[in-house]
């Protein structure tokens, strides 16, 4: 007879379920400003500390310290703190549209803003982004319209994809959003696949993708990044942790163990942990990364530390799998509140100031939502039907054109 104990079969479980105390606040979270900030072009053996840390820029009392700060100018701030504001605000208008039945689903950014939109301002206007649900700020930074995005969210007759994406699906190409994908792991293949073209092209593009830290645990995640280290891809890998999925916690993805930003090591690529709430270290992390791919040095993995303030998507109810308080306890704070502290801090904004961006916002987004549904919501009005056959072959065989005459579409 073995003195072993009997093997165990672990199943990782979240610290709270609903109705207990989150554990969330006490997250010992280090100090602003100690990270150091390497050469962007040092050596990835020489980086191996880096995905253990915690890269942050703003401190308690909204001012930016240590070495990651990407002193940006206050125009620059104003830009993240508008798009982060709008972001917020049209989530908050098309999830009620959802409620009302205007729409089929929807998904909130709440507490991501900063991602984003600090990317999408850090990027070059020739690089590409393969994004998922949850960075809309990079959409609204760049200006996208919103009218736009509404007719494709209510699926109407001007929805600019003509009925081909679910709502909150975009592509807008020409803004650095390739198509959306609702299955994540396809952005990192896809956006490994797209630096290797332009590497080969030798043209000055690089790429950036995200996925969810569950995503890291499917074969798509992998073999995207051993193509990227393989080939030295000049792209940018962004896993957004922000502790849920759908209704499983971040450990079943691994979290446990290390950090998500540490998987980068067994690749010989640098991994960066960052704070996900602060748009200066978000911002700083990226242009660090891209003067890296731009210098012939590769891949960087970065992992963004955040929170999903609100549910999966209107499909899910996060009150039934966590703590009801969690989000109000998430140590890192609020990504828009932080940028507003720190514009308050250097004198670059007030109180004033923030009430009138606030009711020019809402107005932006009230006008956007009234011209879309004066077109039609879900149901009400759509694309015509001869749409589905165009965008699909070069020359349409007989049985297109048997099918586009059945529909009363012709030959055009």
């Amino acid at each position: 007879m073995s003195n072993r104990p009997p093997l165990e079969f672990h199943v990782p479980e979240p610290p709270a379920r609903p109705g207990q105390l989150s554990e969330i606040a006490g997250t010992v979270v280090p100090e602003a400003g100690l990270v150091r900030r390497p050469d962007a072009l040092s050596s990835s053996v020489d980086l191996r500390d880096l995905p253990f840390e915690l890269i942050r820029v703003l401190d308690d009392d909204g001012q930016a310290i240590g070495p990651w700060d990407p002193r940006l100018s206050p125009e620059r701030l104003r830009q993240g703190l508008k798009a982060m504001l709008l972001t917020r605000a049209f989530d908050d208008r098309l999830f009620r549209a959802h409620r009302q039945g205007k729409t089929s689903f929807y998904m909130k950014s709440t507490g991501e803003e900063a991602i984003g939109a600090a990317q999408s301002l850090a990027l070059e206007p020739q690089d590409m982004c393969f994004p998922t649900y949850r960075v809309m700020s990079w959409l609204h930074a760049r200006g996208y319209p919103l009218v736009d995005m509404v007719n494709q969210i209510f699926s109407n007759e001007r929805d600019p994809l003509r009925g081909r994406q679910l709502p909150i699906l975009f592509s807008a190409r020409d803004y650095g959003f390739y198509s959306l994908s609702g299955n994540l792991g396809t952005r990192y293949g896809h956006a490994v696949g797209w630096a290797m073209a332009s590497a080969y092209r030798q043209i000055d593009s690089i790429a950036l993708a995200y996925s969810g830290e569950g995503t890291t645990a499917e074969g798509d995640f992998h073999e995207a990044l051993t193509f990227a280290a393989v080939y030295r891809a000049p792209v940018i890998l962004c896993v957004t942790n922000n502790q849920w999925a759908i209704s499983s916690f971040a450990g079943l993805a691994g979290t446990e163990n290390t950090t998500f930003a540490a998987r980068a090591i067994g690749y010989g690529m640098p991994g960066l942990r960052v704070d996900g709430n602060d748009f200066l270290a978000v911002t700083a992390a990226t242009q660090w990364a891209a003067e890296r791919a731009r210098g012939n040095m590769g891949p960087t993995l970065i992992e963004f530390y955040t929170y999903r303030v609100a549910g999966h998507s209107t499909s899910d109810d996060p009150t039934r799998y966590r703590p009801r308080e969690e989000a109000e306890q998430w140590p890192l704070g609020d990504p828009v509140a932080r940028l507003q502290q720190h514009l308050i801090s250097i004198g670059e904004w007030d109180d004033e100031r923030h009430s009138a961006l606030l009711a020019e916002i809402d107005a932006q987004v009230r006008s956007a939502v009234r011209e879309a549904e004066a077109v039609g919501t879900l149901g009400k009005s759509k694309p015509p039907l001869s749409e589905m056959f165009e965008g699909v072959f070069a020359e349409p065989d007989w049985r297109l054109i048997e099918q586009r005459s059945e529909i009363g579409a012709g030959n055009a």
